[in-house]
């Protein structure tokens, strides 16, 4: 165990681009495979609904009257659409995060806030437009009563009646959630592990815990944002806050709080332990 430490300890903070983007489409993977049930519980809470068949009254009720009353295998429609596109995205996106904390001096010592939060954006506005078409299909075959059953054939209506701006109208909106959301992520990240791991071992423990309050801290300073991309008529970030306020007030933009930091703590702790491992097997 103590070589294996030393070994990973002399590893360069820059692994290579092939490595990172490699380890990011295997972390993306597994980590979209595994969190995607408690996704879609994420998304039918947030999304307005009239129908009181998909008004939930927290997270439990969600899974249990999803389960009994639409089945289990409701919970993982249109998770093929999100592994496609979680390799390639995933891939980018830490592929450029390193790329640029590199450039930009964020693997020197100390704690590189600027660095980690502009390689953060940089990293979610690439992925983000791969993934956004994927993301769109996969919110189409969430939602109750979703009449698709088929990525293919979800992605073929879509572009049809919709055309193909359809896949990317929410991606301005998007990134008004995504980019602070990852430079929040990125930064709490490396600086818990900084902190809870100075030798820069390899440390499963830190990678993961490091991870986990990394994403539960951004998912609770973007909750409000993150509304914007479930509203598809909304005209952009300003309309769709409007709409938030005006049918429920305050309290609407607190809707969610707790599925989503519940999704992204330990989607972000599986996500950075399993990126940090395949890293430092791919690179010995």
């Amino acid at each position: 165990m103590a070589e294996d430490e030393i070994e990973y300890e002399g590893l360069s903070s820059d692994a290579g681009l092939a490595v990172n983007m490699a380890a990011g489409a295997l972390a993306g993977i597994t980590e979209h495979a595994v969190m995607f049930p408690v996704d879609s519980i994420k998304t039918r809470m947030q999304v307005f609904a009239t129908n009181q068949a998909a008004i939930y009254s927290g997270v439990g009720n969600a899974f249990s009257r999803i389960s009994s009353t639409e089945g289990l295998r409701t919970l993982w429609r249109g998770v093929s659409s999100v592994i496609l596109g979680a390799g390639p995205a995933h891939a980018v996106h830490f592929g450029m995060y390193e790329a640029v904390k590199e450039v930009t001096g964020g693997n020197r010592g100390g704690n590189q806030f600027l660095s980690t939060s502009i390689a953060g954006a940089a990293a979610t506005i690439s992925s983000d437009a791969l993934m956004n078409p994927f993301d769109v299909v996969k919110q189409r075959m969430q939602v109750h009563n979703s009449e698709f059953r088929s990525v293919v054939a979800c992605a073929r209506t879509v572009f049809r009646t919709e055309g193909l701006a359809a896949f990317y109208i929410s991606y301005p909106t998007t990134l008004a959630m995504t980019v602070p959301f990852t430079a929040a992520q990125f930064t709490v990240y490396e600086y818990v592990k900084r902190v809870a791991n100075p030798r820069n071992e390899y440390s499963p423990v830190t990678h993961m815990v490091a991870g986990g309050l990394a994403g539960g801290v951004a998912a609770g300073l973007t909750t409000p944002l993150d509304h914007d991309a479930e509203i598809r008529g909304a005209r952009g970030m300003v309309d769709a806050l409007r709409i938030i306020y005006r049918r429920d007030g305050l309290k609407g933009f607190g809707r969610g709080l707790t599925p989503r930091v519940l999704t992204h703590m330990p989607s972000n702790a599986l996500c950075w332990l399993s990126y940090e491992f395949f890293k430092a097997a791919i690179r010995q």
